[in-house]
């Protein structure tokens, strides 16, 4: 088994770490089959509530791993099967019932953006970079960027990117909404998110991501049906049972409440 990405999983949180420093974590055929194999799991464990999705070194993700590939003689057909393999695991991380929190430190590069953007929380450090770099090389944007980016920033900002060689600092990112803070701990902060979640309604908070993440690609009416349905659920919950209890006493305990 590839320990190019390590998995730990302790009291109700998945902790996925990017562990390829010396290549920048880039992500080689085996890294894309392991990070595949992790998001299956993750999403599949009903004991999981929430994710923390990091790396070791000093970048995030700098995308795909070219030279690897380039090197390893394989050709288009190949390339386009690896990808199909880490986009597999990019939707099981994107579509679940999983809040997940990133927290990004140094250079985000290409498709690492992709990878990025499973998460639902962003965290980046002061001196955190981003970039598509993908026309660089003749290469064309894969991993979830042409939906993912445009999904976090608008159309034009993706297109600011993709078709110019343009690198956003941190404080840049942010002012875009491509991350959701800026941090001088970018890994304890997502930790204190990630307990947040677990610390309260994790289950409700998952099926929220769930809703909005998937939303997109339904019409409404059916997002609306799925609302409904979902809400249904969580009412049934023995934790929405208490919380919504709770509420109502401590309501009916303040003055002026309505009779």
């Amino acid at each position: 088994m590839s320990d190019s990405i390590l998995l730990r999983v302790e009291d109700g949180l998945a902790r996925v770490t990017f562990h390829r420093p010396e290549r920048l974590n880039a992500m080689d055929f085996a890294m894309g089959e392991r990070w595949r194999d992790v998001a299956r799991q993750v999403t599949g464990d009903p004991t999981v509530g929430a994710v923390i999705l990091d790396a070791e070194g000093p970048a995030f993700c700098a995308g795909g791993d070219v030279i690897a590939m380039a090197t390893s003689g394989a050709g288009g057909s190949a390339v386009t099967d690896a990808a199909h393999v880490i986009h597999e695991g990019i939707r099981a991380f994107v579509e679940s019932d999983k809040p997940i929190v990133a927290a990004v430190q140094g250079a985000v590069a290409g498709g690492g953006l992709g990878l990025m953007l499973t998460a639902d929380y962003v965290v980046a450090a002061e001196g955190a970079k981003f970039v598509s770099r993908y026309a660089d090389i003749g290469l064309t944007p894969d991993l979830g960027v042409s939906t993912l980016l445009p999904a976090a920033i608008g159309q034009r900002r993706a297109l600011q990117l993709l078709l110019q060689d343009r690198t956003l600092t941190a404080a840049e990112a942010l002012d875009w909404g491509l991350i959701a803070e800026v941090a001088s701990d970018p890994a304890a902060r997502a930790d204190e998110i990630a307990r947040f979640w677990l610390e309260n309604a994790a289950g409700a908070f998952g099926q929220a991501k769930r809703l909005v993440r998937t939303g997109a690609g339904r019409p409404f009416v059916a997002n609306l049906d799925e609302e409904a349905r979902t809400i249904g659920a969580a009412f049934d919950t023995p934790d929405s049972r208490a919380r919504v209890a709770a509420f109502a006493a401590a309501s009916a305990r303040r003055p002026g409440r309505p009779a």
